[in-house]
Order: C-alpha cells, then sequence, then structure tokens
C-alpha cells in the first residue's frame, strides 16, 4: 500500500488557532465560572495557576511532543511508541467516538435557543420550557419512544457543518474555519461581557466571584478539583492535540505554543467568569434570588438560568441572548471539529484512505449514531449518563495510564524532552519530568479514588440503576474494549517516516 503524504498546516498561527479552539469550547463558560466560586472564590486561582503549570502545560508539551515525534493519529504514534501501547491510542479514538456523539447535540441546542433568544420564546418559565416543551424530556430511564423534530433538524446541520470543514482538510478546512471561529468568539464574548458589566447588580456578582476564601485552599478538594479542571479545559487526554501535533512541520516551536495555547485557555475562562458573575449578579438583583440558589453549571446554567436571565434584561435582551448562544455555538464548533478529526485521523492512519472518504464514512458514522440517540425524549438522560462515566473514567484515566506508561514503563520522559528541546525556543529542564512523573500521576489516581468512591456512595443524578450499567459503566468500559479489541489487528502498513522511540533525536536528524 503506498506511503501517503501527511497533510501540514499552513503556518504556526493556523496550528495554534486551531489548538486554542479546541481547548476553549463549552466547559470554559458554564463550568470554570462556578468550579472557581464553589472552590474559594478569588482564592481557587492561586491553585487553579499551579495546576496550569504543574499539570496543565506539562502534559500539552507531552502530547505535543508525541503527535510530532511519531507523526501519526494516537493509534500510530503509540503504536510506533511501542506496540503494546497501541491500545491506548484505539482508546482514546473510542472515547472521542463517544463524546462527538452527544457534544454535537449541545451545540445543537444553541442554535435553537440562538433563534428562541430574540423573542425571549421560554416565556416565564425557562426551566419548563427546556425540559418540558424543547427537549420533550420524558425518559428518565433513558429509553426512547419518541423523537423531537425541533432538535433533529439542527443537529442534522451541525453535522453537515462539521463533516465539511473536515472534508477541506487540514490547511484548508482545520485551520480556515479556526482562523475565523476564535476571532469571532472573542469579538462577541467580548460584546457580551461589556454589556454584562453595565448591568444592575454586575458588581455584586463579581464580588462573589473574586472575594477569596483563604481557607479554602487548605482542603485537599479545593487543590483537586483546580487540576480535574485544569485537566478538562485543555482537551488532555483526548488524544486530539497528538493528532494536531503530528500535522506539524519538522521545525516547530513545541514549548512556546504550549504555552500560548495553556494561558489563552486560562485567559478565556477568566473573561467567562466575569461575563458570566456580572450576569447572575444582576439576576440576583433583578430577581430577589441569591446567587448561591441559581443553577450555576452546565446545562442549567446555559440553557435554564441565563434564558432567566435575559428575559429580565430592559434594553438588548435579545441582542445579549444572541451573543450568549452564537458564543455557545462557535466554541462548541471548533472543539467538535478537533474530536472528530481524531477517529478520521486514525481510520486513515490504519487503511490509508483518503480523506473525503474517510471523512464520510467515520462522520457518517458518528452522525448517525448521534442522530439516532439524542434527539429523543429520553436523550437528555443518555447524555448526562454517558458524558459523566466517559469524562472521568474515559478521558481522566487515559491521560493517567499515558503519564505512567510513558513516565514509568518506558521510562521515556527524558527522550521526550530532548526531542521538545531540539525543535523549541523554550528549553525544558528537570522541572518538566518531575511534574509528570510524579505530580500528575499522582493528582490523577486521587481524582480517580476519589471519583470512585462518589460512585459508589449514590448512585449518579439518580438515575436507574440499569441505565447507568449500560449507558455509563457499559460506555466508558466498552472504549477500553473496543480499544483493546482493534489493537489486536496487526497493522499492514509500518511507518517509514518517523524515528522508533529507541532511537535518539541525533538519528531522527539523520533521516
Amino acid at each position: 500500500m503506498a506511503q501517503q503524504h501527511r497533510e501540514q498546516w499552513g503556518t504556526r498561527a493556523g496550528f495554534l488557532f486551531a489548538a486554542i479552539g479546541s481547548a476553549i469550547g463549552l466547559g470554559n463558560i458554564w463550568r470554570f465560572p462556578y468550579i472557581a466560586y464553589d472552590n474559594g472564590g478569588g482564592a481557587f486561582l492561586l491553585p487553579y495557576l499551579i495546576a496550569l503549570l504543574t499539570a496543565g502545560i506539562p502534559l500539552l508539551i507531552l502530547e505535543y511532543t508525541i503527535g510530532h515525534r511519531f507523526r501519526g493519529s494516537p493509534p500510530m504514534a503509540f503504536h510506533r511508541m511501542s506496540r503494546p501501547a497501541t491500545v491506548i491510542g484505539w482508546w482514546q479514538v473510542a472515547v472521542c467516538f463517544v463524546i462527538a456523539t452527544y457534544y454535537a447535540v449541545i451545540v445543537a441546542w444553541a442554535v435553537r435557543f440562538a433563534g428562541f433568544s430574540i423573542g425571549q420564546q421560554w416565556g416565564d418559565e425557562p426551566g419548563v420550557f427546556f425540559e418540558e416543551s424543547f427537549l420533550q424530556a420524558t425518559r428518565a430511564d433513558g429509553g426512547i419512544s419518541a423523537y423531537v423534530p425541533g432538535i433533529l433538524w439542527p443537529l442534522l446541520a451541525v453535522w453537515v457543518i462539521v463533516l465539511a470543514v473536515l472534508a477541506f482538510g487540514v490547511r484548508r478546512g482545520i485551520e480556515w474555519a479556526n482562523k475565523i471561529f476564535i476571532p469571532l468568539l472573542v469579538v462577541l464574548f467580548g460584546i457580551l461581557v461589556v454589556r454584562a458589566l453595565t448591568l444592575d447588580g454586575a458588581a455584586q456578582g463579581l464580588d462573589a466571584f473574586f472575594s477569596p476564601d483563604w481557607s479554602a485552599i487548605t482542603s485537599g478538594g479545593v487543590w483537586v478539583a483546580a487540576y480535574g479542571q485544569i485537566f478538562f479545559s485543555l482537551s488532555v487526554g483526548f488524544g486530539i492535540m497528538i493528532t494536531y501535533a503530528s500535522y506539524l512541520r519538522r521545525r516547530a516551536d513545541l514549548t512556546g505554543t504550549a504555552m500560548v495555547a495553556g494561558f489563552a485557555n486560562s485567559s478565556f475562562e477568566i473573561l467567562a467568569g466575569i461575563g458570566v458573575f456580572a450576569t447572575l449578579g444582576f439576576m440576583a438583583v433583578s430577581t430577589g434570588v441569591p446567587i448561591a440558589d441559581a443553577e450555576l453549571e452546565g446545562v442549567g446554567l446555559a440553557f435554564v438560568a441565563f434564558p432567566t436571565i435575559i428575559s429580565e434584561i430592559p434594553v438588548g435582551a435579545a441582542l445579549f441572548g444572541l451573543l450568549f448562544f452564537v458564543s455557545l455555538v462557535v466554541a462548541g464548533l471548533s472543539s467538535l471539529i478537533s474530536i472528530v478529526q481524531v477517529v478520521v485521523a486514525a481510520v486513515q492512519d490504519r487503511t490509508g484512505l483518503a480523506r473525503v472518504p474517510a471523512v464520510c464514512i467515520v462522520g457518517g458514522a458518528i452522525a448517525a449514531v448521534s442522530l439516532a440517540l439524542y434527539p429523543t425524549d429520553g436523550g437528555l438522560a443518555i447524555l448526562d449518563t454517558a458524558d459523566h462515566f466517559i469524562n472521568f473514567y474515559g478521558v481522566a484515566l487515559a491521560g493517567l495510564v499515558i503519564v505512567v506508561v510513558v513516565a514509568w514503563v518506558l521510562r521515556g520522559l527524558r527522550r521526550m524532552q530532548e526531542h521538545a528541546n531540539a525543535t523549541s525556543a523554550v528549553p525544558l529542564g528537570w522541572w518538566w519530568r518531575v511534574t509528570l512523573g510524579v505530580i500528575t500521576p499522582l493528582l490523577l489516581g486521587w481524582m480517580m479514588w476519589d471519583s470512585l468512591r462518589g460512585e459508589f456512595s449514590e448512585p449518579y443524578g439518580g438515575y436507574p440503576l440499569g441505565l447507568l450499567l449500560i449507558g455509563g459503566v457499559g460506555v466508558a468500559a466498552g472504549a477500553v474494549i473496543v480499544g483493546a479489541v482493534l489493537a489486536l489487528i496487526p497493522w499492514r502498513r509500518q511507518a517509514t517516516d518517523s524515528p522508533e522511540f529507541g532511537e535518539t533525536t541525533q538519528d531522527e536528524g539523520t533521516r
């Protein structure tokens, strides 16, 4: 089988925009503000910054280096690193497949709510409107007895856009889309934040967000929350950064790019916190509902609390709603594209398929599952269960396994450091090996243990045991099994344009 030429980014800025676009997603807007507020307010920024420097950026550099050195999607990159490690790569691909199926439907909800915001069609009870009129979520057991056309069509449109961008390739599709999405997102959300700061009660909201509770940082739970937020918001553990870095040119500033992407992501999170809490402060003043009693995160914040607030804004409510929900759409699309690209790249590497057929087959399969499960009366329960288990026991656990395998099983951190230093402007030192070899495994291991204890104490979300076993545990375990089975299939084509793990950086330079 002929060796295909690997696509490349057109410019370093193009890669940077794509990496930032992947990192800045829905969680930046609806998760970080609540996590900060609930874990010490302004004082949370100290453990958050330490987590960024000791885990987030080091992990980002590691994934960039794996992708750049082994020049492949996660299965190919880990196969070249060590054949038994191939299962990690396919595991990440399976996780991305699952996440892409439900991530798209949240973007579709935001598309519809952008339209609803023009006339505040959610009425006086946005919570009832969201669950009963819009989602028609009558099956808490995850069963499916009816489809919801109002979600089906926007979801189909989301998939058409995502697959069209991917079909155009890395340079003309993903790179150009992110060069439009990221500046647009910053402008839209910047206008929203300025408007939020001019609302009555904005100062009260910012006071709630930034007032430091220094006693909180002595709690171990606050530090786990900080490391968890950094881990989930930087898109590490999905294989996305391994895939994106595989399209970089030989000479690429890996460490400098990782630092820019990491700090850009965190800056947007703080901007989101300012916008969200300034708006919640207005809600507290106008409705008399204390900030602590409001829906502060996730689906409830975006599709219940914000519509409630938008209805109370005296001037420019429709524009405020449009800015918020279009920002969600743009942030969601840039992340969704990166998640699907992991699966497309893996199939291309494995089969030698050209891009367009790979996008049609792989993207079509993901879209078909997404369209079959989520625009239904049981879609919300399926989504919530799958998201909870695949995030903790898919993304986070895969990240922990990668660090342990590279640092302790293969003892490869020094060789990865040499590769990064050979192409980067900012050299890595011993601190990078210590953070990845000691701090990150300990913190991720503690997160896993803490989460498992919670699972055994009470059923997640109060859902039926059958749904948790099939839609939660079954999906997370299924991703591991699928990864293991796919790793058993022998590769027909062996890569020849990348060094094996045992070779040195000098060997690589002679190729």
